[in-house]
């Protein structure tokens, strides 16, 4: 795509995670991936603190969420900022994703890089810099798609001032719908009607879609936050209704990982044979043990519940007083922002045999977490901890260790996941 002959990010076998990644063991530092797995490492070989994925889990969760979206007749643009891991993308679009969302330039370029074929920028597109590089990679690529947002006349007039020149193919740009208190997005379908017109009157510019997020107006699954989503999402139903595209295809997008089964029912029927309806859900593959657990719809009864995949391993590095273990696991290392980590196993060393832990992570410092428990506990074993929220537990982590399942003793470590933000 850029003219390079390095290999694609998601190919991480040739790559070498070099000798200061982090938690990676001695033997991964001066040789290629695919060196270090044919040598059959196992978790025991890590240190801690550690993000482990499990690989099973990952699988069931795409193929559960691809088969439910084919059965709504919708399709699947999976959030990419969730993992920012290529290899992790690949495994969405194999199991049939239309293509991948990303949010901010650099991202995109990460995703030409990997060999994506359609990317949604769900963004508004007015950096100079990513104007310029979306533009080139389209006119060199005739079948590259890269769909961007607009919400004001005013993302139209910066998108073509950056432009260097018209380019060969307008770039595709979908009407953004917001809401009073919600994040970017016109306020009302009458200021978001003229923007449309705006692209359309654009000769560097196409009308392809509407695209909105309902996530920003609710954070709960309660009666009124589940019917401002619906509310919010028939103001998008109406707002494409109204609208004349200028594109082949058309794209209609909306639904985070908390309210995708709305997006559906409400959506879903726009679907026809020129008009696509796409999700952007982005958590539901590596899915968590915190927020997501809880308002996912199929832990709300919508269908069998998503796996977490994730999980991180931490050492008691002190005991400072009777019901306190400080591990070795802080805000640089797991998520917080959606709630604290949950203990739930304690083993002696990593891959050794584990029994469940009772107690409470009560706070993070930078490098520590602060574990309240009455169970016994000594210095030096290890604590597995449940994580809410996968968009900051991974932005974490720049080599990520994959195992097949997380019930045998000291598993295999099978792949390594390469992470770019």
């Amino acid at each position: 795509m850029t003219g390079t002959t390095s290999p694609p990010a998601h190919a991480t076998t040739d790559l070498r995670p070099g000798p200061l990644a982090k938690s990676l063991p001695d033997a991964a530092g001066d040789v290629t991936v695919g060196e270090f797995l044919a040598t059959g490492p196992r978790l025991s070989a890590f240190g801690t603190p550690l993000l482990v994925l499990t690989g099973s889990a990952l699988r069931e969760n795409a193929e559960h969420m691809a088969a439910w979206c084919a059965e709504r007749g919708v399709g699947l643009a999976p959030h990419g900022k969730t993992t920012m891991a290529p290899a992790l993308w690949d495994l969405q679009l194999r199991a049939g994703a239309w293509g991948i969302t990303l949010a901010t330039p650099s991202q995109v370029k990460v995703g030409l890089e990997s060999g994506l074929r359609r990317i949604m920028l769900a963004n508004a597109l007015v950096d100079p810099h990513g104007v310029a590089m979306v533009a080139r990679a389209r006119d060199a690529d005739t079948e590259l798609e890269v769909l961007s947002w607009a919400d004001s006349v005013e993302t139209v007039a910066a998108m073509e001032r950056a432009l260097p020149m018209r380019p060969t193919r307008p770039l595709t740009v979908l009407v953004e719908l917001g809401a009073p208190g919600g994040r970017t997005g016109a306020r009302s379908r009458a200021e978001a009607e003229a923007v449309a017109a705006a692209i359309v009157a654009s000769p560097a510019l196409a009308l392809g879609g509407v695209s909105g997020y309902e996530g920003a107006l609710a954070h709960d699954a309660s009666p009124a936050a589940l019917d401002a989503v619906r509310r919010y999402l028939g103001e998008m139903a109406a707002l494409h209704r109204s609208l004349r595209y200028e594109t082949d295809e058309v794209v209609v997008t909306a639904g985070g990982s908390a309210y995708f089964d709305d997006v559906a029912d409400v959506l879903g029927p726009l679907a026809d044979d020129r008009t696509q309806v796409l999700l952007r859900s982005g958590a539901y593959l590596v899915h968590d043990d915190g927020f997501y657990r809880g308002i996912s719809p199929f832990s709300r009864g919508a269908s069998t519940p998503f796996r977490s995949a994730m999980h991180a391993w931490a050492r008691v590095v002190s005991r400072p007083e009777p019901g306190l273990a400080l591990l070795d696991a802080g805000k640089r290392d797991v998520p917080f922002d959606e709630g604290l980590p949950e203990p739930q196993l304690l083993a002696d060393s990593l891959g050794a045999p584990a029994t469940s832990l009772t107690g409470e992570i009560t706070a993070v410092n930078d490098q520590h977490a602060f574990l309240r428990t009455e169970d016994p506990i000594r210095v030096g074993q290890v604590v597995r901890l449940g994580l809410s929220h996968p968009c900051t537990a991974f932005d974490k982590w720049r080599w990520i260790p994959v195992v097949e399942s997380t019930e045998e003793a000291d598993p295999v470590v099978v792949d390594l996941v390469r992470t770019y933000f």
